[in-house]
């Protein structure tokens, strides 16, 4: 009779380890699907932050020019002409048809630089203009010079240090345009270069 308590006794306890081991690995499957419902969750947030710092750009503009700046005597596309924008700085940009405001001969120049409001660095920005230079002679940059940028495009731009990436001498326009994403029409914008406009 003890022999069969005995055995009874062990295979209740046999049991209860089984079903208890049992139980931590639904404990863990559920951990493990809850820490993929927060990763999940975390893509968005940054696919969020992503959208978020483009905010940070001053997609509209007052329409004042960089001193010493000169008006292109002539431009392939005239002010208040029409054109499609092939380019995407900003979504909705590209492919909308722009307004030409102004139209510019100067140096452009991409540019990377740590934000002055210790944002995330910035690469390769799309474009500030030779005369958004501080103290800028008659001379264009070359890519590596340091320049401290006066152009405030987006926030933490103004009185950044950045390394000029790229330069390319050509006409610079200032557009008006209706984003292909609907939402505001965007005025005064700088800028946009003669490569990235095409005749409708």
């Amino acid at each position: 009779m003890r022999i069969k308590q005995a055995t009874l006794l062990l295979l209740t306890l046999v049991l209860a380890v089984f079903l208890a081991a049992c139980s931590n690995g639904d404990k863990e499957n559920q951990h493990a699907n809850m820490n993929q419902g927060n990763k999940s969750e975390q893509e968005k947030n940054a696919s969020t932050m992503d959208h978020e710092s483009m905010k940070g750009m001053n997609h509209s503009g007052t329409g004042e020019i960089p001193k010493g700046l000169k008006e292109a005597e002539n431009p392939t596309f005239k002010v208040g002409s029409k054109a499609i924008i092939n380019a995407d700085h900003m979504e909705g940009m590209n492919g909308a048809e722009a307004t030409i405001v102004g139209a510019f001969d100067t140096t452009v120049y991409t540019i990377s630089y740590n934000p002055t409001n210790g944002g995330k660095r910035v690469t390769n920005h799309k474009w500030i203009i030779h005369e958004e230079i501080k103290d800028a002679g008659e001379k264009s940059y070359n890519p590596g010079d340091k320049v401290i940028v006066e152009a405030d495009h987006m926030e933490g731009m103004k009185g950044a240090k950045a390394v000029i990436d790229s330069a390319e001498q050509t006409t610079v326009y200032m557009v008006d345009y209706a984003p292909t994403t609907g939402g505001e029409k965007v005025t005064n914008h700088k800028w946009v270069i003669e490569s990235e406009l095409s005749g409708k």
